[in-house]
């Protein structure tokens, strides 16, 4: 079976679609795995900047930081997308035409379910090895863990 270069996933929540935007870009870095850490300290914070040319990095507890995308579409509250500037290597990607996208859409199917589709696109832009990182995302420690964690964070903020 031949990888494609596109990885598709989604989820359906229980939030209104302002709240699922707001949670997922706001508060990133409460449902993102800290061990997906590519600095050599933990990480004290993810934090997600809500704006076109917006980055994406993690803080280190030492004050580091590592800068793993860029956001490029930025329209709450239906639509992300942003750059995944990690290579096969698992190191930061400084050649932006070397990078994938990943769009994130936020489509209410009523006034408390919303569906979030995830589309992480042009992998193969990573060149030798692409298949590692689309393996990586697609996989069980990938996007399907952040979609699980992101919902059951909602789940469990709707149902204290």
């Amino acid at each position: 079976m031949t990888r494609t270069p596109d990885v598709a996933h989604h989820v359906v929540v229980n939030a209104p679609i302002e709240r699922a935007f707001a949670v997922f870009t706001e508060r990133f870095g409460d449902f993102k795995p800290r061990e997906h850490n590519l600095l050599a300290v933990p990480i004290a914070a993810t934090v997600f900047e809500p704006r076109v040319g917006g980055r994406i990095y993690d803080r280190g507890v030492d004050g580091s930081e590592c800068r793993w995308a860029r956001v490029l579409v930025y329209e709450p509250p239906h639509r992300v997308v942003f750059t995944w500037d990690i290579g096969p290597t698992w190191q930061v990607e400084a050649d932006p035409s070397k990078t994938s996208e990943v769009e994130v859409r936020f489509t209410a199917e009523s006034g408390d379910r919303t569906r979030v589709e995830l589309q992480h696109r042009n992998l193969d832009r990573h060149g030798p090895g692409w298949e590692s990182v689309a393996d990586g995302v697609d996989g069980d420690a990938g996007w399907p863990l952040y979609l699980d964690r992101y919902a059951r964070l909602l789940s469990v903020e709707a149902h204290p």
